[in-house]
């Protein structure tokens, strides 16, 4: 399978990075073949500018800015975002590149008078999230998980009817050992290999 991962933190020391790697190894020895996208080591701009929302719904010219992104999106049967989640929610560069390259036209259609908004990305058969949390998972769960709900709901909304999710997070990063983050690798190991 076609494995697109979307890797966003801006600290190449950071334990997301170890987590990446961990994501990318297992994709590959599992037989995938892998393309990462470091949005930070990319330089991706995730700020949407005045003239491209003015072009954001006219059909092939909103293509030109995020070409490079919407060729890998195009490309992969299986979608994998590693990331921290900052304040309960997707770090701003992730959250714009999903602003700037999930376009109308290529990955879902706009609603019109005869239904809603209609997905494009039937080719996308899996997405998975992993990600570190600062917080313990009761006041995740209390506050709602945005980030997860941003993917795993709306985003899920234009792929594949049947397509798998899986959700990994280590929560209490703040307060994380050596070995918790070590058990948390080796679920990442364990879960993705058989995702």
């Amino acid at each position: 399978m076609r494995a697109l991962v979307v890797y966003s933190h801006p600290c190449s020391e950071s334990y997301n990075a170890a987590v990446l790697t961990k994501v990318t190894e297992t994709l590959s020895g599992s037989g995938h073949e892998v393309r990462v996208r470091d949005l930070y080591r990319d330089g991706f701009n995730p700020v949407m500018s005045a003239e491209e929302r003015r072009k954001y719904h006219d059909r092939g010219i909103n293509e030109e800015p995020v070409r490079e992104y919407l060729d890998d999106l195009l490309w992969c049967e299986m979608l994998v975002f590693v990331y921290p989640t900052w304040w309960f929610g997707l770090p701003a560069m992730l959250k714009g590149w999903f602003d700037r390259v999930w376009i109308p036209y290529v990955t879902f259609d706009i609603p019109g008078d005869d239904g809603g908004m209609g997905p494009r990305m039937q080719h996308v058969k899996k997405i998975a999230v992993v990600t570190t949390c600062g917080a313990s998972w009761i006041v995740s769960k209390f506050v709602g998980e945005p980030g997860r709900k941003t993917i795993l709901r709306g985003m899920r909304a234009l792929v594949s009817r049947r397509c798998k999710t899986l959700y990994l997070a280590h929560y209490k990063m703040d307060t994380s050992t050596p070995e918790s983050r070590e058990a948390y690798l080796g679920k990442i190991q364990s879960r993705l290999a058989n995702f």
